[in-house]
């Protein structure tokens, strides 16, 4: 049975459209160019550890922090870029959802690019520390809507497949920028410091980026919250006109039964409300205690492997080996999308975590550490694979970004004192003292979301968050 077209577009018929609308290269195509703006997200967000020994060698910075305003300390270089995204994301992630998904993914990358240029022609450790404070504000906005973009315009039955599938997309850029560390922080390519082209390289991203806006449409569930139905409908059509070139004949639009969404803008009191506050506060447990694992490791790799008496060369190419298994966590979250509960493999990899970091801090062998290494990194990127889907299918589009912002806000939080939690922590208890402290981070998410988490696949973004 098909809906009834004849009555005019409506939010909940722009929706139905969008769902009925069977796998197809065109919106993979749509998420993997939205992915690639990630790509350089994911390449900034992880750079940090692969250039640490670079500026630590400069002089810029030093392993040791003395307290939270020593802006010498590597701490701080860290600390600077997690700030930034903690303030856009609690302050500015509302921008995503007054002004679309396009233009914010567009004009937010440029932004990133120019902070990106500013760090790297910086001669001195607080001018760094300021622009990569910029840069974060421009990235928090950018990571918060890719994932709505993402979800909006992925069809119910696909959603898990495709942001998976842009995901092992976007991490290719951490064994990407590991390799990039390897090759150029050793050395001084025309006498300008390795890490500094490796800063470089990530700025290029607003350039491509401002290349792929082209002719990519803005979300029509966006569109149609707002009221914009008309634009909506001639966006929906064109989709469908695409896809329908690759699929032949489209399915008819089944009527859903769910309740129609509500139009226009949400508030806060949604987010903290009766429906969705249970949801913001689980979300924002598991995004505190995500990142201790994810970046906290990631960003201390190199330095660890040096603490466990590498050498600097050494640890950059064991990093680089372990790097290289980045993808295939979010490759083993698109093989079991809309196959197992994607609560199920939150929860599954964060016991990965904490088993792979036991083998990494107690482990003799060099192969034993790097093995661990690399299960840590697997399952910490499947987490990603998961949950980025995960999370934008909580709320409903009205106040999407500005919820997923705020729950996303508290892994900021944890990333800002993570680099000064582990730098104390490894002056005091060594490697094992660091991966207690992220397996407590793990036990969290398996308690929080396998709990409360509620179940979301293979159901429609309004009969999750009507």
């Amino acid at each position: 049975m098909s809906a009834d077209l004849s009555a005019g577009p409506t939010a909940e018929l722009i929706s139905a459209r969008i769902d009925r609308l069977p796998p197809n290269p065109y919106l993979r195509t749509v998420v993997a160019r939205i992915a690639i703006g990630g790509w350089f997200e994911f390449y900034e967000l992880f750079m940090a550890g692969y250039i640490s020994l670079g500026l630590i060698g400069a002089g810029l910075f030093t392993q040791d922090s003395h307290g939270y305003f020593d802006l010498h300390g590597y701490a701080s270089f860290t600390a600077s870029f997690f700030l930034g995204m903690f303030v856009s994301t609690v302050l500015l992630s509302r921008i995503a959802d007054r002004y679309g998904r396009r233009a914010t993914f567009t004009y937010s990358m440029l932004g990133y690019s120019v902070a990106a240029v500013l760090v790297a022609v910086s001669a001195s450790s607080p001018l760094i520390v300021l622009f990569r404070f910029v840069a974060g504000s421009a990235i928090g906005i950018q990571l918060i809507n890719n994932d709505t973009f993402m979800s909006e315009v992925s069809p119910a039955a696909t959603r898990g497949r495709y942001m998976s599938l842009g995901y092992v997309l976007v991490l290719t850029s951490v064994p990407g920028v590991a390799l990039l560390s390897w090759l150029l922080v050793p050395h001084a390519p025309f006498g300008i410091d390795g890490w500094r082209w490796v800063m470089l390289i990530g700025a290029a991203g607003g350039v491509l980026v401002w290349l792929l806006r082209r002719d990519l449409p803005e979300s029509p569930r966006w569109l149609a919250a707002h009221g914009r139905l008309a634009e909506a409908d001639a966006v929906t059509t064109e989709i469908e006109v695409r896809v329908r070139r690759h699929v032949g004949r489209l399915p008819d639009i089944a009527p859903t039964g769910a309740v129609a969404p509500t139009t226009g803008a949400g508030g806060w009191s949604e987010v903290f409300g009766r429906r969705y506050g249970i949801r913001t506060g689980v979300l924002s447990i598991f995004q505190f205690a995500q990142t201790i694992a994810v970046y906290g490791f990631a960003n201390w790799a190199p330095i660890l492997l040096v603490h466990r008496g590498f050498t600097v060369v050494h640890s950059l190419g064991y990093s680089f080996m372990i790097a290289l298994v980045t993808p295939f966590g979010a490759v083993l979250s698109f093989l079991l999308a809309e196959r197992v509960e994607r609560k199920t493999q939150i929860v599954l990899a964060a016991i990965g975590v904490g088993l792979f970091g036991t083998l990494f801090a107690s482990a003799d062998l060099t192969a034993l550490v790097i093995a661990g290494g690399a299960g840590i990194t697997l399952c910490n990127n499947w987490l990603i694979g998961a949950f980025h889907p995960y999370s934008a299918e909580l709320f409903p589009t009205r106040i999407r970004a500005r919820a997923v912002g705020f729950a996303f806000s508290w892994s900021r939080v944890s990333a800002i004192f993570v680099s000064y939690w582990i730098a104390d922590i490894l002056a005091r208890s060594g490697t094992g003292g660091v991966f207690v402290m992220i397996g407590i981070a793990m036990a969290a998410i398996v308690f929080s979301i396998g709990i409360f988490g509620p179940r979301t696949d293979g159901r429609t973004l309004e009969e999750l968050s009507p």
